[in-house]
């Protein structure tokens, strides 16, 4: 087995139960991982409604409750041109050798860059995606049993819940 360093990114709105697996898989196949969160310019608002320090809080909280110390955490912002955006991750992290990603536009400028890239199966992603559990959220529904712990404490100091559901309101809605 390879022991290299790998890199993921992901917006992480917020991090849950699926992507902690991913990054128990990661780490079972390479020494560390980097952790890029994207789009770390957005914040409020109902796709991003948390903040690149708070989502910051969210995962290095859960990884290191779980044991979990071989990561970096690294906010990526946007740079709005593909072909310069793998040159702007590689300037912002520690070298590494293997991508995982599912997002088919990531797979391809990291392949033009010669980078091996690894896909990763997707697990409950009928419960575990950062748009259901936003959902879940928004009306109320039992969204904690799909984040682990320390999120859903994070998200309760934050006061993430009440965040979202003003968001959500337009200026149409009488208060």
């Amino acid at each position: 087995m390879n022991k290299d360093r790998a890199f993921i990114v992901g917006r992480f709105q917020p991090f849950h139960n699926g992507h902690l697996e991913i990054i128990r898989k990661i780490l079972s196949e390479n020494s560390s991982v980097i952790i890029g969160i994207g789009s770390a310019q957005y914040s409020h608002t109902l796709q991003n409604p948390f903040t690149a320090g708070e989502r910051h809080l969210m995962i290095s909280t859960t990884l290191e409750q779980e044991g979990i110390f071989q990561f970096y955490l690294v906010p990526i912002e946007d740079v709005n041109s593909n072909p310069l955006w793998v040159a702007h991750v590689e300037s912002l992290t520690p070298g590494f050798n293997r991508v995982y990603t599912n997002n088919p536009l990531v797979t391809r400028l990291f392949k033009e860059k010669h980078y091996r890239v690894e896909s990763m199966d997707m697990i409950n992603r009928s419960e575990w995606s950062g748009t259901r559990i936003r959902e879940k959220i928004l009306k109320n529904l039992d969204w904690r049993n799909d984040v682990p712990k320390a999120v859903a404490d994070i998200i309760d100091e934050i006061d993430g819940v009440a965040r979202m559901q003003e968001l959500s309101r337009t200026d149409e809605d009488s208060s």
